[in-house]
């Protein structure tokens, strides 16, 4: 019997195979990594100098206990070039490999935009534990750090390195941060809070070039204005990897297209985590990626279970304001009223019916977060 393949070892793909091997442990098993294969929390990048966490001591467990573990075959360092649905083939360092079932749990890549100057390809993205590692290579001996983008990912990064002796300007065309999930009050007050920190704050502005200066590089902003910098990383944001998906005529819009139960278009595929897109919805968070998980492995046994996303609150890692904010749904009409005390607030989003359908608390406010969470409406139900 072909065995069931994943591709992609990262939290949604080790994370199938762990609830897989609850409700069947001897089923054939083959994951797939294009990296080393090791496991390792891919949220804590962005906060992991802090922490005195090298790229070494990130990785919790290696990938040949992780074989162990799950009683997995995990061909690491591995790309599949292409994927023949009808044949239940997939090609992998020019070798053909048979599947019973196929999960894509391929994740999402960094948005490059792109920019004019010598040095445009200096500009450094974290995506995975070997970005990581080569981000801290470039820190050894910097003092100047640029981070393009105030959204989550950008923030935390901010708040990170600027307490740990850098001089950290961060850089978005966005009115204020965090744009994308919170009111603006909020967004101004986790502002003051990383100014208060030392971080220097450039908004309605973004960079468009990037040249080799004496020391380090010199970055041209929209407005003209000049900024000197030892390193430069982007965070302007992530998008589904869909390109296998796309060759392989799946169904593909803004993620790879699934149904409630996780199937792509096509028979005995299934999709999730940061490359799927379900009724219209692409959440890149941890939440919603455990749940699919959960429901999926049930589904790999024939179990056929559908995915539910119930409010789903994110955590924004920034100590000098944290923050748990769960969005109102993209596009629903309603207003937010405030409650503002300094750092500590409130914000609460109502439909025009007068119901809760999203929320943000910052400071002493989290604590109410298990009480709001539970007036909140499932994303999906």
């Amino acid at each position: 019997m072909s065995p069931i393949t994943i591709i992609g070892t990262g939290l949604a793909g080790y994370t199938v195979a762990r609830e897989l091997r609850k409700l069947d442990k001897n089923c054939p098993l083959r994951l797939i990594s294009s990296d080393d294969g090791h496991f390792y929390s891919k949220p804590m990048l962005s906060n992991a100098y802090a922490q005195k966490k090298t790229p070494e001591t990130l990785v919790t467990i290696p990938v040949t206990k992780m074989a162990e573990q799950i009683n997995a075959d995990i061909l690491a360092k591995t790309q599949v070039t292409q994927l023949d649905s009808q044949q239940h083939i997939i090609e992998v360092n020019g070798k053909h490999l048979e599947y019973s079932q196929l999960v894509l749990a391929c994740g999402a890549e960094q948005i490059h935009i792109p920019l004019a100057g010598n040095a445009a390809n200096k500009v450094l993205s974290v995506n995975d534990l070997v970005d990581y590692a080569h981000f801290r290579t470039a820190l050894k001996g910097a003092k100047r750090v640029v981070i393009m983008g105030a959204g989550l990912i950008g923030c935390e990064f901010a708040n990170d390195l600027q307490p740990a002796g850098f001089s950290v300007t961060l850089i978005d065309p966005a009115p204020y941060a965090l744009g994308r999930l919170v009111p603006e009050v909020v967004g101004q007050t986790l502002q003051h809070a990383l100014q208060a920190l030392g971080v220097t704050l450039h908004f309605e502005k973004a960079v468009k070039s990037v040249e080799v200066a004496e020391t380090g590089y010199r970055l041209i902003l929209t407005d003209d204005s000049v900024l000197d910098t030892d390193v430069i990383l982007s965070a302007i944001g992530l998008r589904p990897r869909i390109q296998l998906a796309t060759d392989a005529g799946l169904s593909v819009e803004r993620g790879i297209v699934v149904d409630r139960f996780l199937k792509t278009s096509t028979e005995d595929i299934y999709a999730l985590g940061d490359c799927v897109q379900v009724e219209g919805l692409v959440l890149p968070f941890v939440m919603p990626l455990m749940n699919a998980a959960r429901v999926l492995a049930k589904t790999l046994v024939g179990q056929l279970t559908p995915v539910i996303y119930p409010a789903m609150p994110i955590a924004v890692k920034t100590p000098a304001c944290p923050i748990v904010v769960s969005p109102p749904a993209i596009g629903l009409e309603g207003e937010w009223q405030i409650e503002a005390e300094g750092k500590d607030i409130k914000a609460l989003f109502y439909t025009p019916e007068k119901k809760l359908a999203g929320c943000v608390l910052t400071g002493t406010k989290i604590a109410e977060k298990a009480t709001l969470i539970k007036e909140l409406p499932p994303v999906l139900a």
